[in-house]
């Protein structure tokens, strides 16, 4: 009976995870260039149960062993195995802002933080008092040739990421970057992502591998409303079966230490 609270807990615990995961993506359906998280879980080793010398035990040299036959398996629970980010393309908004920039297929911007780069895909960008290129929350973005430097607040910028103002002068040419498993990069606010061991460094995105752009789009949330609702039904309802369970397995062990105790 005890060992049926802990399968029970591990389930909520697991099922707890999942709602935060949901919850966290129902929380940034608007935020511009937002990647959903998923969370995976796994069993814990089953069980193999045999009935108590129902055919008695057989010898050999050395010992013995049990021929009782196998009744059947019995499960230990599950746990939170991984937390991934699904970076699944989300859909382009026309903004009409020459600072909104785009990105179709895998891949990158690079900003400057103080905390080091970092890379994100919300390419709702404006132009700071100083004219740089920045994030909406202050940060640089990246060229590579380093920080970008605009005069002109109708700049333009290609399929290929060339930055040109006034007479086609170039200023400079946005560094976008992948990673060798961008599955594992880590989530940091603010639309912002570091790399990890597993993920690996970021390296600039050359040739097929470079993403298209799209100035004066964004690209929106791949978090879809009706998906995360009927997963957060489909979680209810499974912690509320753990809980069940565990309310059971109490009442079993309170009858057994009231009345079974009792008469021995």
């Amino acid at each position: 009976m005890v060992r049926g609270w802990y399968i029970g807990a591990s389930g909520m615990s697991a099922q707890q995870n999942h709602l935060d995961a949901i919850s966290n993506n129902l929380a940034n359906v608007d935020t511009n260039g937002f990647k959903r998280d998923v969370t995976v879980s796994k069993n814990f080793s089953e069980l193999l149960i045999r009935r108590m010398k129902a055919d008695g035990e057989y010898k050999f040299y050395g010992g013995s062993a049990d021929a009782a036959p196998i009744v059947g398996k019995l499960g230990l629970g599950v746990e939170t195995n991984e937390l991934y980010t699904d970076f699944e393309q989300g859909s382009f908004k026309n903004t009409g802002a020459s600072t909104d920039i785009a990105l179709t297929g895998e891949g990158f911007f690079a900003v400057q933080t103080p905390m080091g780069e970092r890379y994100t895909r919300n390419g709702n960008f404006i132009i700071g008092k100083e004219g740089i290129l920045e994030t909406k929350e202050g940060y640089p973005v990246l060229g590579e040739n380093g920080i970008i430097q605009l005069t002109d607040k109708h700049f333009k910028v290609n399929d290929d990421g060339i930055i040109t103002e006034e007479n086609n002068e170039v200023v400079d040419r946005l560094k976008l970057v992948r990673f060798d498993n961008e599955r594992y990069l880590k989530k940091q606010g603010s639309s912002l992502y570091i790399d990890t061991e597993i993920s690996g460094k970021a390296y600039i995105a050359e040739g097929e591998e470079r993403p298209s752009l799209l100035q004066e789009y964004v690209e929106t949330s791949n978090v879809n409303v009706v998906n995360e609702m009927v997963q957060m039904i489909e979680v209810n309802r499974a912690y509320e079966a753990n809980q069940k369970t565990i309310q059971s397995e109490d009442s079993m062990m309170s009858t057994l230490w009231s009345k079974v105790a009792t008469l021995r």
